[in-house]
């Protein structure tokens, strides 16, 4: 039985799990609606799902185990999106071999050192910034499903709320509005039924077909999306809540992960920016325990990949206004730490610009916003703030006689 200050310690991990265990069910409807699209067998999309949602929750548990970090490896969703984009022009086979190709030049990359040596030089206010432009649109998205269900998301964020102005800190307020959401919901009748029964996937390997056209279309960007978007940032943040996440080591999991992951199915095995500031972050509880939140998040997940059946009629069971109101909610925290990072200086310009950037639609030459707003809000600062730039990279002293960058890692 938990003694009550160890439930206390579990509680945040809790409260951070709970978005990161709905927002890989509310995309679900992604792949499941491009397998269709490209006509693939049961099996076949059945053993995706395991690529996307087992293998990196897998992964995520080894990593956080061996590292006492919270190293939450997730199947890119940006990546996913990408696929999807890409199913009608390309065959799955083709899918597969651009994106098991992307795993090597990922691992070969992490081999050359060349991920750490970029490391060096984003700024960490520019990850907040890109940070803050991620997760905004959560947290705003939340008041349009006000206008659709005022009753169900009204009483949800009220709920959220009251939490925090009666409970405070001492429980996360995600978990109230989790079961005011749920109750509201089923007592107006929103709440549907599963009809699936419970089914565990079994793994279909696809020979991956590599032609030029698929390697040159989809590989280089899933490259890109991997190594500058998800991983270098995520490290970064890592980095600046005074973890020393193992660069290659991630980088070699990931690569290798999406290399033989992607022979079941087209997949990335990534960090993620905004999943890493939740389970990283402060609002995870404090420092030595925030890798209980991956445990959580990950074994979740891992069910997830196991019970595909059942958990892909989730998004029909659960209203998908409330479960994204949830994660939005849940973002609130991790929206103001970055927003109060990117606004106390001493860099402006190039923060500013990562976030306005990563809130566009972007799409230049392949990448996304989140690519150019690390590129255009690092160039900015690095023609603009150089003084500032300097200001940042003086080592200040910190507790414990460690030194550390104003917003950078700890050294």
């Amino acid at each position: 039985m938990l003694l009550p200050g160890t439930l206390r310690r579990w509680l945040p991990a809790l409260g951070t799990a709970v978005p990161l265990i709905i927002l890989p069910i509310a995309v679900l409807s992604l792949p499941l609606a491009a397998a269709k699209e490209m006509g693939l067998s049961e099996r076949e999309t059945a053993s995706w799902i395991l690529a996307l949602y087992g293998l990196p929750g897998l992964l995520s548990l080894v990593l956080t185990i061996r590292y006492r970090q919270p190293l939450l490896l997730t199947g890119n969703f940006f990546v996913l999106i990408f696929i999807v984009s890409l199913g009608s022009s390309l065959s799955y086979p083709e899918l597969i071999g651009a994106s098991a190709l992307a795993g090597a030049c990922v691992v070969l990359l992490g081999a050359l050192g060349l991920t750490r040596r970029l490391a060096d030089w984003i700024p960490a206010p520019i990850v907040f910034g890109l940070l803050a432009g991620a997760v905004m649109s959560f947290v705003s998205d939340i008041f349009g499903f006000l206008g659709e269900a005022p009753v169900l998301i009204g009483g949800t964020v009220l709920a959220y709320f009251l939490s925090l102005r009666i409970l405070g800190s001492r429980l996360p307020a995600i978990l109230p509005a989790l079961i005011a959401g749920l109750a509201i919901a089923a007592l107006a009748g929103h709440l549907g039924g599963a009809s699936t029964r419970p089914s565990s996937p079994v793994a279909v390997l696809t020979v991956p077909e590599f032609s030029v056209q698929a390697i040159a279309t989809a590989t280089p960007v899933l490259v890109i999306i991997i190594t500058l978007q998800s991983n270098l940032p995520s490290m970064v943040f890592l980095q600046n809540e005074g973890y020393r996440p193992p660069e290659r080591v991630v980088n070699n999991v990931s690569g290798m992960g999406t290399l033989l992951g992607s022979l079941l199915g087209p997949a990335a095995v990534s960090l993620s920016l905004p999943v890493t500031a939740l389970v990283a972050g402060p609002d995870a509880g404090e420092h030595q325990y925030r890798q209980r939140a991956v445990y959580l998040a990950s074994g979740a997940v891992v069910l997830v990949a196991l019970l595909a059946g059942i958990a892909a009629e989730i998004p029909e069971i659960i209203p998908l206004p409330l479960l994204l109101t949830l994660a939005g909610l849940a973002a609130v925290g991790v929206l103001a730490n970055a927003l109060q990072e990117i606004t106390r200086g001493p860099l402006l310009l190039g923060p500013l610009f990562a976030f306005a950037i990563a809130l566009s639609d972007i799409s230049l030459l392949g990448f996304g916003p989140f690519f150019w707003a690390l590129a255009i809000g690092t160039g900015i600062s690095f023609l603009l703030e150089r003084d500032e730039l300097q200001e940042l990279r003086s080592p200040v002293p910190v507790a414990g006689g460690r030194s550390k960058s104003q917003g950078g890692a700890t050294k």
